[in-house]
């Protein structure tokens, strides 16, 4: 039987590398489309926690796939079993290095490691962000270490995740799935295989549009964000209120769109993806400024909301130097317990290295998980509100803080999202 008939079948045995936020919901839907799904990871944590049953994310619930036709998940380490996989897709982490130049270890050892167990008649999918030229260049001939052609042995596709954490309006069935091939033939099976768990797929000519277009996606909304937060400075310094600019301007039904600034760009997309595209563009000899541009200005923004607690704290005759901050909001959206390349740990860093005591609160992150960049931060747990502060600084806009009455507190409080609503006289917009 063809890999086409058993993914008409819903016969094919599906593995998902990497499952995180976005390998673990994708891994559940072809779950729930009755596909045998096998989900790896090198983190033996998590695949003991997933085949007991439990979620290490928040906002996924694996309780949902006890349904009637649903097919169990079932997670492994052992990645030997890829050679009994007929479909294979890569959903690993693609970050920056210290140089702020692509990091692509995870994709690059995840395809040293897939080429070793490759078989012939196999569907390998990448869906990390990345840049133009991956899967059909750098992917394919690491895959192609096997002695098998991609193309006319095994089949390969780029098609980007648009997984946005805790979002409830869209999810990875009602979002369309953007599939390039790299042959033809590539594409189609590609399309088969997603068409299973998705209302609409957006087939293109190409890999590299694939790939390029997940990179417009987030480049456009990088610049965007960057607007408004260069316009928030400028109003700042008018005392024009950015946030009721941003109401009015957003009641023209056409030719806009609203963007909200913040203290920096956090998630594992905006703060990252478009510096692959910048990067690729060295090799064409070409410099993207309006990218770079965008980046200053927004990685500049955590500096602004130091400068706004520092004239917050001299209101009330106080320095930053041993100053009690609490941060409001470690996640880097709201509800959702997702704190990747949040600028919280940045505030936090900047603050602290100016001699602040800083502490934490976040209902979504009891405690830091450990991590790459924040290792020093891993174990720190999340403290009440109090009126034991010297200062509250809002990062993260998360729905439990918009109904407290900050005023009450008698403290400083310097808001980056607009959270307080009832704003007293040492109530600050950062």
């Amino acid at each position: 039987m063809t890999t086409q008939e058993k993914i008409t079948g819903r016969t094919a045995a599906v593995g998902i590398i990497g499952l995180g936020y976005v390998g673990l919901p994708l891994a559940m839907e072809f779950c729930r489309a009755g596909f045998r799904v096998t989900g790896f990871d090198r983190d033996p944590a998590k695949v003991a926690m997933l085949n007991e049953g439990k979620s290490y994310i928040r906002h996924i619930d694996l309780s949902s796939l006890s349904g009637a036709g649903n097919s169990p998940l079932v997670a492994t380490d052992d990645f030997s079993r890829l050679s009994d996989m007929d479909c294979i897709i890569i959903c690993v982490p693609t970050p920056l290095s210290h140089n702020r130049e692509p990091d692509m270890t995870f994709v690059f050892t995840t395809g040293d490691t897939i080429s070793r167990y490759l078989r012939a008649g196999q569907l390998v999918v990448l869906e990390s962000t990345t840049y133009p030229g991956t899967t059909d260049t750098d992917l394919r001939r690491i895959l192609e270490k096997s002695g098998l052609s991609a193309g006319a042995d095994f089949n390969l596709a780029f098609s980007p995740e648009r997984e946005d954490p805790g979002r409830v309006d869209f999810g990875i069935r009602t979002v369309p799935k953007v599939v390039g091939g790299y042959t033809p033939a590539c594409l189609e099976l590609a399309c088969a295989l997603y068409n299973s768990i998705v209302e609409t797929t957006i087939p293109v000519s190409s890999t590299r549009v694939a790939e390029s277009a997940k990179l417009l996606e987030n480049i456009y909304r990088s610049v965007n964000i960057a607007l408004v937060n260069e316009l928030k400075m400028l109003f700042d310094r008018m005392d024009i209120n950015v946030w009721e600019v941003i109401d009015a301007a957003k009641t023209k039904p056409f030719g806009f769109q609203a963007f909200y600034p913040g203290p920096g760009l956090g998630g594992h997309c905006i703060p990252i993806d478009p510096f692959y595209l910048t990067w690729k563009a060295r090799e064409y000899d070409f410099h993207t400024r309006f990218i770079e541009l965008a980046g200053e200005i927004n990685t500049g923004m955590p500096d602004y909301v130091v400068m706004k607690v520092m004239t917050a704290l001299n209101e009330t005759g106080k320095a930053v130097r041993g100053a009690r901050i609490l941060l409001m909001g470690l996640a880097y959206k709201a509800n959702v317990d997702d704190d990747r390349e949040s600028p919280s740990y940045r505030l936090m860093e900047k603050l602290e290295a100016l001699g602040a005591d800083v502490s934490y609160n976040d209902p979504f992150v009891p405690a830091i998980r450990p991590s790459r960049e924040y290792a020093r931060y891993a174990g720190r747990t999340s403290v009440p509100l109090s009126r034991d502060f010297d200062l509250i600084l809002i990062a993260t806009p998360h729905d439990e803080y918009r109904s407290i009455d900050f005023s009450a507190l008698g403290i400083p409080v310097v808001d980056t999202r607009n959270v307080v609503k009832k704003k007293g006289r040492l109530c600050f917009d950062a």
